[in-house]
Formats: structure tokens, C-alpha cells, sequence
């Protein structure tokens, strides 16, 4: 018989940590927690297995599971010493989700679960308070009527405010036992109302209507959206937890908060969260009411009035503080900590690595291991390289002029301007216009996931620093402000109010998320400086990788960039792009059009000290670095004016007629350029070209070894290749042209001659070509093109319906195609090293930033990737990751 059903409570459980993949995050570290000896409410896990079960049976049970249920039910009642559906001693009990991977507020939850008009009242005796027990009544039947039976939580928020308005109340707080049980009696009556049956009073039922709703609910939209950003399979599936209620509403000595061990923003060794007095947990994570500080040092700091926890309840905070200590120690990580007070005791509901920004992240793993709680090696691994994103882009520049809108509190750190919208829907719409956007909510729910994705900024004015805008955006990277309470928004009219100033949709805000600013327009930004944590980890990465990174960069400003943020050399530069300036266009424009070779050496005469210029800036930055320049590559139509005036323009520099320029356009034009006359076949056709090229690169190398005196190392790139015939004429064009160059100057300098991977031919005759070829470029980019028969310009609208079928886990331009593509690279390598064992290997396609790929580079012994500037960082991180073994996918 299978375990469907894991226990845990009384000081022991069945499982533990490690059995994360069976048992979900939740469950795993609720029972490390009652294996410490923690005071963990007693429950019970039922395990992703089942709800693995549950979907390819067609949303049936396993036969086993219901008396499995039932024994763990019986072993909860006698460590609680209450029994469930009892009227005289009920038992209530929490279903929550528990995914593999923390996934939160993305799936359904049942608290209060075993009430009904028999049991509610035998609470009431039992509490010796009324009040107490109609309003977790009343909860309930809100929160089960929501995620189970589907009446929509609004009209249950309508009911409560108009009680409230009628009888001149503000807080919930203020309401009566009586008022709780005519606000019941109004909730089932809309129940009935809207279903057309009464609320379920068996509380058998009630819990298998939980547990199903908990499995249905990873099946949602919002928690597929999640799983979809996040890189989590579908198939993982969730656990159900179902464990003893505890009640932090029971009256002033009870409270519910949230916690961290460190400050989850950055990432200071202070205890860090909020709490509320007599509440329960949603109260704190939905922003419903305005949490208080745990810690004193908090609260003065923000200069808040409402007690904190250490103040109020001085010996739960210290066994809060004890079980802090335990729990870091114990998992050697931030822990994201769930708590309730019941009666002055301490409850622990859950602990998990908590989400944290980019910095956060740094700041504790580099203090962790400079206290020896960890390795250096361990803290590498604990790094998401995409992560660094957040920290390698523009701040907000101090000495700008701001003006204030609002303030609120400092969410999630970072800095984000953007147009204003009061919908995730009207985010994603106005996303897709190309405008970026600040999302404008009173509060954020799980729903609000897509549009907060591709927001540049969050801004609420409701919630704390533990609500679902605050920890969704600090797991997302983006800039937050929550809690500015002094906006008044208005969804109708999409307008918000603030400090006397009106600001409509589209309008232009500016969020300080370190500050919790909220500014009229944009803010002008200033550069990152990468020194303190992020330097220190970044020189244990470097100790680490064996894989080298270099940048695709063509302009100074590029290749700068890449140097800041240690690029070890460039590894593509795209030499087409020099040729759109506006001060040689007209000459490039005017060798399209000569007739003969004579017209084109004419034309190229007027291109080549442009092209040397721009070679001699590039090799002095990289002072010495290598950088391989890839010759002219797109087919020449795409040089062409596109309107009259250009044509006729272009017409006259020629010295010719505006007709003969419209002729040449259409003689060029190709029905499939992309497979068509460029690449390597452009050199062979116009070899000039190519002649030109190479010489502006030597003469610029000659003058800038000259000048420093120190080795400059060009590595000339042919593209498209398909064959060695092809490679060994333009080769012979370059080292003509460099016999040439270094003659007349007196100067000799090394070389490399070599060609861009990009077709599955050249893969396949890699062998044949390493004769020829001193290193390989794998072109990712046109190799997928090429491999899959598939437009990465063309192909978005249904590559999103390919990831939905489960035909790509993931798109292929943006994560490399292992099984297809990186069969190929690696046939290539392997083949290519046998004729040429020192052979150097890389790739320089948008691949070259991509944690996953560069793990595959890793693995099949290239010598180096190329990404863009900003990424550098990412990837030497994940190359180190890539030495230490660390899978770079949703697994690692």
C-alpha cells in the first residue's frame, strides 16, 4: 500500500526536509520544525503524489487515501485534546497548498475549516467568547464559499460594510458577537442565494470540498502564470497540509505576523516583520489592516506610533527570537517565518528560504560565509545569476529634483519610471504597445500576477512590507512602494489623488522602492557602483569558473560597459552596425549601387578609415583582450534607403539616376533574405568587401600596438559557412591583405582566422573546416533558426502555444535547444577538435547570457561565451555555477 499521508506534531513527525519533492515546501519544513522541537500546531501532509495522481486519473483519489486521512485526523485530535465536528470540544483545523517550490499566494487556502451552526457554538463555550468564535465563523464561510464553492468574495465584503455602515462602525474589531452572527446569518443566506443550497454543515465534507479546491487550485490561471515566469513544471504538482488551527483573534493577549531572520530587502542581520494583535494571518498578507512593527528598532525608525511586538508581548518576542536563531542556524539561510500567538504561546505555522532582493541575497551570502556558516563555494550556488539584473541597471540619481507625490513604505528596493495604470490587464495591453508602466493597485491579489510581471513598478496604497505586492515584487526584482495610505485611487475614474495633485492613466510617475518616494515624472538615473558584496562574491566567482565570458559589443559605449562589468574580451562585434552611421552611409550606399569592382574599391576607399577608426577604439579599450570581428553579414538591401528622399539623396552622391537605385532595390530584394545572399557568400561575390574590412582591422591593430605597446589580439570571424571551400578563399583574401599591412608598416602581429557556426552543415563538416578555422563561433542565434526551420522574429504568436502543448519547455531563442541545437554544437566541438585539438571554442548568440545554456557550455568543454554588455555579470556567476555542477534550471 502507498504512503499517501505524512504526520506531524506532539514533537515528531514522519518526514523531514529533505523530502521536499514528495512532501512540498510546506510540509518538508513544517515537520523539520516539529522534529527540532518547535511549537508546531500537529497536522498532517498529503503528498504531491496524490495531486500527481489526481490529474492523470481524471480528478479521482488514490482508493487508500481517505482511511489514510482519517487515522491522521484521529492523530491530531488526541494531541489537541479536541475532536473534530465535536459540538461540545470541536476541532478547527487550515488547509493550505505546499508546492515544491515556494509559489506564494498563487494557490488556495481554507482556514477555520470544521465550523458550522453546532460547532460554532460549542467554540463559543469552550473560548468562554462569543465573539471570538462567530467571527472565525464568519470567516470561514467566506473564505470556503470563495475557494471552494466559487461565490465570489466581494459580495461577503459588501454584506460587512453595509452592516458596518448601518450601525456607524469602522474596524472589524468593533463589531459584537451579535453583530458577527448577523453578519453569518446574511453570508449564508447570500450562499443559498447564489448556489440555490445551504452551506455545508458537515464538516466531512467541508474537508475533502478543501482539499479538492487546494489540488484544483494548481490548475488555476494565476498559479499557472506563476509557474510559467518561474520555469516550475507543471507536473510537480502541490501537497495539502491540514493542521490544528491556532488563534491569534481570541482577544489582546493573541496577535499573527509575519517574520524573517535577516531584513529581506537588504539583506542586514536584523530580525525583521510585522504582527497584528488580535487577527489572523490573512489580515497581515492581504494589507486589510495596517500591521505594527516587531521590533522596537523598527518602529522608532520609521517613526510609527503603534507599539511593537517587543514592546507589547516582551516574553513571545523573546521565544520568537529564540526560535529565529534555531531555525537560521539549523537550514544556514534567511527563513521566512509564519507565526501566531494564541493566549500568550508562541505558534510556529511555517518556515521556508525567504524571498529576497538582489542585494539581500549578496549581503547574506557573503556574510554568511565570512562568518563560516556556509562555504564560498555555498554561497556562489545560493546566487540566482538572473537575480544580479536588479543590481546592474540605473538608480535613481540623488542629486535630481523630485517631486513628491506620495510616500509609503520601501518595498522592494530599485528604482522605476513609467506610465501610470490601475489594472494588470491594462498593464499587459499598454506593455504590448511598448510603453512601460507603473501598476497602480490599492491592494495586490494572486490575480493581479501577469500584469505585475510586466510592470516596471508597483505601487500600492494599502499593505506592509510582508503583503502580497511587497514579497511578489521582491521575488520579481521590481521596484515597490506599499502602504501609501494618503493616495486615493479611484479604479472608475483611473485617476489617483495625492497631497492637493491628480494623476490620470498614462500619466508619468517615478517609485524610489529604497525609499518609498513616489515622484510626479521621470527621475533621471545614475550607475550602478559594483563594489562591497557584490565585489567580493564576484572575485569567488572568478576563482571558481573555468569558462571565460566576453561581451558582443561594436560601440565604445558597449565595449566599455562590458570592461565595468568584467567582460575578459569581445566576442562579437557586429561590424554591419558600424555601417549605419550616418556619416558613411551614403558611401556604403554608394558601393551597392556601383556597377563594377572599380565603382565598389571607390566607394570602399571612403569606408575604410571609419573602419579602422572604430577598430582602433575598440582595441584600446580592451587593452590587449582578445576581440573577434565578425565581417559584413546582413544581405546588402537592408543598407538601402527605405523612402525618397534618401533615394534621391543616395542617387546623387552616386552620380546617378534615382530609377537606377530603384532597380538595384528591387534586383536585391530576396524572398527570404535570411537564407539568402549574405554571410560569407557576400565576401566571395564582392570580395573587396571583405578586403576592406580586413584591413581597416590590421592597420587599426598595427596602430594601437604600436602606440601602447602592448599585444592586441584580433580574431577575424567569417559568418555563414557552410563549407571549407568557402572559408579557405576569404581566408586567403585576409592573410593577403595582412601580408600587405604588415609589410608596409614594419610591424607583424598574430592572428586568428575563423568562422561563425550558424548552419547544420557546418556543424556537421566542423572536421573539415577546422583545417582552415583557428577558433568556432557558435551563431545561436541563426543556428536555431536553421536547425528548427523556424523565424525567431516570426514565430512568438505560436512558440507560447508550442511551451502551453509542452512541445518546448522553453523558447528556444531564449534557452538553448539542448537535445537539437546542442547536439549540433557538440557534434561541431568534438569533430572540430579532433583535427584541431587546440581549437577555441565559444558562442556569441543570445544564448551566451542564458544560465542554462551557459551550463551547457560548460559541459561540452567550450572555452568561453559572449553575451551583451549587462549580462557579463550574470554569466560569470553561472559559469561558476556551472564548475560547481549547479544545475542552472527551476531543479538547482
Amino acid at each position: 500500500m502507498s504512503k499517501w499521508v505524512y504526520a506531524f506534531g506532539g514533537g515528531a513527525a514522519e518526514g523531514r526536509s529533505g523530502m521536499k519533492n514528495l512532501l512540498g515546501g510546506k510540509g518538508a519544513n513544517l515537520a523539520e520544525m516539529a522534529n527540532l522541537g518547535l511549537p508546531v500546531p500537529p497536522g498532517f501532509t498529503i503528498t504531491t503524489e496524490v495531486c500527481t495522481y489526481y490529474y492523470t486519473n481524471g480528478n479521482v483519489y488514490p482508493a487508500d487515501l481517505k482511511a489514510q486521512v482519517s487515522a491522521a485526523l484521529t492523530q491530531i485530535e488526541k494531541i489537541m485534546g479536541s475532536t473534530f465536528g465535536s459540538i461540545d470540544n470541536p476541532l478547527l483545523v487550515s488547509v493550505r497548498s505546499g508546492a515544491r517550490a515556494s509559489m506564494p499566494g498563487m494557490m488556495d487556502t481554507v482556514l477555520n475549516l470544521g465550523l458550522n451552526d453546532q460547532t460554532v457554538e460549542g467554540l463559543a463555550a469552550r473560548s468562554k467568547d462569543p465573539r471570538f468564535a462567530y467571527d472565525s465563523y464568519r470567516r470561514f464561510i467566506q473564505m470556503y464559499s470563495d475557494v471552494v464553492l466559487g461565490v465570489e468574495h466581494h459580495h461577503f465584503e459588501d454584506i460587512l460594510d453595509s452592516h458596518k455602515s448601518d450601525h456607524d462602525l469602522t474596524l472589524d474589531t468593533d463589531l459584537s458577537a451579535e453583530d458577527w452572527k448577523t453578519v453569518v446569518a446574511a453570508y449564508k443566506e447570500k450562499v443559498k442565494e447564489e448556489l440555490g443550497r445551504p452551506f455545508p454543515q458537515t464538516v466531512e465534507d467541508q474537508l475533502w470540498g478543501a482539499i479538492g479546491a487546494v489540488f484544483g487550485s494548481w490548475m488555476n490561471q494565476r498559479a499557472i502564470t506563476y509557474r510559467r515566469l518561474h520555469d516550475i513544471p507543471s507536473e510537480w504538482g502541490t501537497a495539502v497540509n491540514v493542521q490544528a488551527m491556532v488563534f491569534g483573534n481570541m482577544g489582546d493577549d493573541c496577535a499573527t505576523g509575519v517574520a524573517f531572520t535577516r531584513n529581506p530587502s537588504t539583506g542586514a542581520n536584523e530580525f525583521y516583520g510585522e504582527y497584528l494583535v488580535n487577527a489572523q494571518g490573512e489580515d497581515v498578507v492581504a494589507g486589510i489592516r495596517t500591521p505594527q512593527y516587531l521590533t522596537t528598532a523598527a518602529r522608532q525608525a520609521a517613526g510609527a506610533d503603534l507599539p511593537s511586538m517587543e514592546e507589547v508581548m516582551p516574553r513571545v518576542f523573546a521565544d520568537l527570537e529564540d526560535v529565529r536563531r534555531k531555525l537560521e542556524a539549523h537550514f544556514t539561510d534567511m527563513q521566512d517565518l509564519e507565526f501566531t500567538v494564541q493566549q500568550s504561546k508562541l505558534w510556529m505555522l511555517q518556515t521556508r528560504t525567504g524571498k529576497r532582493t538582489a542585494a539581500a541575497a549578496l549581503k547574506i551570502a557573503v556574510d554568511m560565509a565570512e562568518a563560516g556558516l556556509i562555504s564560498k563555494e555555498a554561497a556562489v550556488r545560493r546566487i540566482e545569476p538572473g537575480a544580479l539584473d536588479q543590481l546592474l541597471h540605473p538608480t535613481l540619481d540623488p542629486k535630481a529634483e523630485r517631486r513628491l507625490l506620495a510616500h509609503g513604505l520601501p518595498a522592494s528596493p530599485g528604482a522605476a519610471s513609467g506610465r501610470v495604470v490601475f489594472s494588470a490587464e491594462d498593464a499587459e495591453l499598454w506593455t504590448k504597445k511598448g510603453e512601460k508602466v507603473i501598476l497602480v493597485r490599492i491592494e495586490t491579489s494572486p490575480e493581479d500576477i501577469g500584469g505585475m510581471h510586466v510592470s516596471q513598478g508597483i505601487l500600492t496604497s494599502r499593505g506592509g512590507m510582508t503583503s502580497h505586492a511587497a514579497v511578489v515584487a521582491r521575488g520579481m526584482g521590481r521596484p515597490c512602494v506599499a502602504g501609501a495610505g494618503e493616495l486615493r485611487i479611484d479604479y472608475r475614474a483611473k485617476t489617483l489623488k495625492s497631497m492637493g495633485q491628480e494623476v490620470k492613466e498614462g500619466d508619468v510617475i517615478t517609485l524610489d522602492g529604497s525609499t518609498g518616494q513616489v515622484m510626479l515624472g521621470a527621475v533621471p538615473t545614475v550607475q550602478p557602483e559594483l563594489t562591497g558584496d557584490f565585489g567580493t562574491l564576484m572575485g569567488w566567482v572568478d576563482s571558481i569558473r573555468t569558462l571565460k565570458v566576453r561581451a558582443n559589443a561594436e560601440t565604445p559605449l558597449d565595449a566599455r560597459t562590458a570592461r565595468h562589468f568584467g567582460a575578459e574580451g569581445i566576442g562579437l562585434c557586429r561590424t554591419e552596425h558600424m555601417f549605419f552611421d550616418p556619416s558613411r552611409i551614403i558611401a556604403v550606399r554608394e558601393m551597392i549601387l556601383a556597377s563594377d569592382e572599380e565603382g565598389r574599391r571607390h566607394a570602399l576607399a571612403k569606408i575604410q578609415p571609419y573602419q579602422k577608426n572604430d577598430f582602433v577604439e575598440l582595441f584600446e579599450i580592451m587593452q590587449g583582450l582578445p576581440v573577434t570581428i565578425r565581417l559584413l553579414d546582413p544581405p546588402l538591401h537592408e543598407f538601402l534607403p527605405g523612402n525618397d528622399a534618401e533615394m534621391e539623396e543616395v542617387a546623387r552622391a552616386a552620380g546617378t539616376d534615382i530609377a537606377v537605385l530603384r532597380a538595384r532595390n528591387t534586383q536585391l530584394h530576396e524572398a527570404n533574405p535570411m537564407l539568402g545572399h549574405r554571410g560569407c557568400r557576400l565576401g566571395i561575390t564582392y570580395p573587396e568587401i571583405y578586403e576592406m574590412q580586413a584591413r581597416a582591422i590590421f592597420e587599426a591593430a598595427v596602430e594601437v600596438a604600436r602606440k601602447s605597446g602592448k599585444t592586441v589580439s584580433p580574431e577575424i570571424m567569417i559568418p555563414l559557412v557552410g563549407t571549407k571551400k568557402e572559408l579557405d578563399l576569404l581566408k586567403e583574401v585576409i592573410d593577403r591583405a595582412a601580408a600587405e599591412v604588415f609589410k608596409a608598416s614594419g610591424t607583424t602581429l598574430d592572428y586568428l582566422v575563423g568562422t561563425m557556426i550558424e548552419l547544420p552543415r557546418a556543424a556537421l563538416t566542423a572536421g573539415a573546416i577546422a583545417e582552415s578555422a583557428a577558433f568556432f563561433s557558435f551563431g545561436t542565434n541563426d543556428l536555431t533558426q536553421t536547425t528548427l526551420g523556424m523565424s525567431r522574429d516570426d514565430s512568438g504568436p505560436f512558440l507560447e502555444v508550442y511551451r502551453q502543448r509542452g512541445i518546448y519547455e522553453h523558447d528556444p531563442f531564449a534557452s538553448l535547444d539542448q537535445e537539437g541545437v546542442g547536439e549540433l554544437i557538440q557534434i561541431a566541438a568534438e569533430r572540430g577538435r579532433k583535427t584541431r585539438p587546440n581549437l577555441k571554442l565559444g558562442i556569441c548568440g543570445e544564448h551566451g547570457g542564458d544560465p542554462a545554456s551557459i551550463a551547457f557550455c560548460q559541459r561540452v568543454g567550450l572555452d568561453y561565451v559572449s553575451c551583451s554588455p549587462y549580462r557579463v555579470p550574470i554569466a560569470r556567476l553561472a559559469a561558476a555555477q556551472a564548475a560547481l555542477g549547479v544545475r542552472s534550471d527551476t531543479t538547482a
